[in-house]
């Protein structure tokens, strides 16, 4: 059978009973199997919350790093090591993606996740085995432990759903906003609950790992029901040709025929060198030897696919239509004793190809999470706020969430975007940076000082992430054959890792811009003493210039018909008046608040006491 198809020639005629026709693990070439109330839909949701949620559980838990590791960049630490290991496991998972199976994959990185965390919560967190540097150490290579772990899973993920119909890619997205999301409300909760910091962590992170073993246990089911196992074979089944529910087809030797017409009729499949993508209704595209793909075109000189139902003229059986053939030649020919750099160049050009079909969706995604990065979580964590004090960072960061969760929903309106759009859509939000910037410097007295800025940046920032990070990845497998979907799906997270990785070293330069860190308890003090100052100062001076003032009215009275309630009315109000007008003292100091007040409140003074000496 092989070398018969190795020559390309397929009989026609043959008719077996309906639905007898399948593949080789068994799928019948029916309509697919139904998403029955949506479950597969919310598992795969369930499945992006549990690849990112180790790396936002650290992440959300700043109060406590910030408050264990005073001074330092932590957040941006962990950060840029998760962003920077993430990257090289990206490559390494478009390497393994031919090696290791779909689920081998998956699987690691929730097993990675799980023990880490684990390991984190009881010997870090509860126990604390390690001192305050060892410690620091040892998160950063939990951290980095994770990104592998998780990375794999997640590029293994988008080149698992890639496969499945485009909602479920988008699923996948909108589950990676709702880990932030969870996260945030799980930190709110624990921290609500407990005031003491270890407590309230330990049972933060230990409620993290519960979810990601329910992700687990969904993901074990749902890769093995009908509707996931369907799409899974129809991108990675090669050796099969598809025909109508009733069509068959044999593999016979042309030579056996000649001269024999009452034996069948026969086509032929022809192999022509063309793009990648390149493919028609009776063809499909595979990498020949030279590295090129090759598309599969059926000819008949008795019968054309194009032609009428029906018997032909001259032929002894049934017209049949050629819907798909998918020939894996690597198993036929040359390609069976090529070297394994034949096999690396095969795939470098492949993915070549691919990448010049969705180029333009590349580039929107490395934009869009360049952007973020730059931003969150680094210069978000930075910002201050004595009304919220350490509830601050993590009411910013629930903010981005929220919005992040709304805008993958807003990405399941049907419209089509153009690739222009996007890629002017995501360059946009550059403008935010120096908004934020404005928020967070100088530190301690910002220029856009209050909560409700940074609020309303951190939901703009969600937002328009959540739109323009998950619409390119949802439309651009759909831009591919689909024997070349999964590796489309690792390509994608390629780019928007490398804007990951772009954007998180940035925000370290935007922090040197900062200056120093300092600890929000330093800041809130200073702020609390100065103004303490002040208040002592207002009422010290009042004291001394009442006394003062009223120990002469008994003169002024002498020489005025105004009486002595009246004048004291006028005086006080001027007094208080004055004191009010300078009581918004800055950290100069009391002295200075003493040179700019006190010439005001002599002036004043004098001018009402020439007043009342006029009446």
């Amino acid at each position: 059978m092989d070398e018969n198809l190795s020559r390309g020639y397929v009989q026609l005629g043959k008719a077996r009973g309906m639905n007898e026709f399948k593949f080789s693990n068994g799928f019948t070439h029916l309509s697919p199997p139904v998403d029955k109330c949506n479950f597969i839909y919310m598992a795969l949701i369930l499945g992006g919350i549990g690849f990112l949620l180790p790396y936002n559980s650290f992440i959300i838990a700043v109060d406590y790093f910030q408050a264990r590791y005073p001074g330092t960049t932590v957040i941006f630490d962990m950060s840029v090591v998760y962003i920077i290991m993430a990257f090289f496991a990206v490559f390494a998972n478009n390497i393994l993606v031919e090696t290791l199976s779909l689920n081998t994959r998956i699987t690691f990185g929730y097993l990675v996740s799980f023990v880490t965390l684990n390991f984190v919560v009881i010997c870090e967190i509860w126990w604390e085995l390690f001192g305050v540097a060892t410690s620091y150490t040892i998160n950063l290579v939990a951290v980095a432990i994770v990104s592998l772990g998780c990375t794999v899973q997640q590029s293994s993920f988008y080149g698992y759903t890639s496969m499945l119909p485009s909602r479920y890619t988008q699923a996948v997205m909108t589950g990676e906003s709702f880990a932030g999301f969870w996260v945030s409300i799980n930190r709110i909760i624990t921290k609500s609950l407990l005031n003491d910091e270890r407590g309230n962590t330990s049972m933060f992170f230990i409620l993290s790992n519960m979810t990601i073993l329910l992700c687990f246990v969904l993901h074990q089911v749902v890769r093995k029901t009908d509707f996931v196992q369907f799409y899974i074979t129809l991108c990675q089944e090669r050796n099969r040709i598809t025909l109508e529910p009733t069509e068959d087809v044999g593999l016979m030797d042309p030579l056996d025929q000649v001269g024999d017409p009452s034996k069948g009729q026969y086509g032929v499949l022809k192999i022509q060198t063309s793009p990648l993508g390149t493919e028609s209704a009776s063809g499909s595209a595979d990498l020949n030897a030279a590295g090129q793909y090759s598309a599969f075109s059926f000819s008949n000189p008795v019968y054309e696919p194009s032609a009428p139902s029906g018997n032909p003229p001259g032929s002894a059986g049934p017209t049949y239509k050629v819907e798909d053939v998918v020939v894996m030649r690597g198993a036929y020919g040359t390609q069976s004793t090529s070297t394994p750099w034949s096999g690396i160049k095969r795939g470098l050009l492949a993915r070549l190809e691919v990448a010049k079909l969705i180029f333009p969706y590349m580039v929107s995604i490395g934009a869009a999470y360049f952007i973020t990065l730059c931003l969150y979580p680094g210069i978000v964590s930075e910002i201050i706020s004595c009304k919220f004090e350490s509830w601050m960072p993590v009411i910013l960061m629930t903010a981005f969430n929220a919005s992040d969760l709304l805008g993958k929903v807003f990405a399941l309106i049907p419209y089509e975007w153009k690739r222009t759009q996007l890629l002017y859509f995501s360059s946009a939000r550059i403008i935010l940076i120096p908004l934020f910037f404005l928020c967070a410097i100088p530190r301690g007295a910002p220029i856009l000082s209050g909560e409700g800025y940074p609020l309303l940046f951190s939901w703009l920032l969600g937002l328009t992430n959540g739109i323009v990070g998950s619409i390119p990845m949802i439309q651009a497998p759909s831009k591919v054959p689909e024997e070349h979907r999964e590796l489309a799906g690792n390509i994608m997270t390629l780019s928007y890792t490398t804007g990951l990785t772009i954007g998180s070293l940035l925000a370290y330069m935007m922090d040197a811009c900062l200056g120093p860190p300092v600890q929000i308890k330093d800041v809130c003090l200073k702020t609390a003493k100065v103004q303490t100052s002040t208040t002592v100062f207002s009422n010290v001076t009042a004291s001394i210039l009442t006394t003062a003032i009223s120990s002469t009215l008994p003169i002024v009275e002498k020489t005025t018909a105004i009486s002595k309630p009246k004048t004291t009315d006028v005086l006080t109000t001027i007094l208080m008046s004055t004191l009010l007008s300078n009581s918004t003292v800055s950290d100069r100091g009391l002295s200075d608040a003493s040179t700019t007040a006190l010439p005001k409140i002599l002036a004043n003074v004098t001018s009402a006491s020439n007043a009342i000496l006029q009446h």
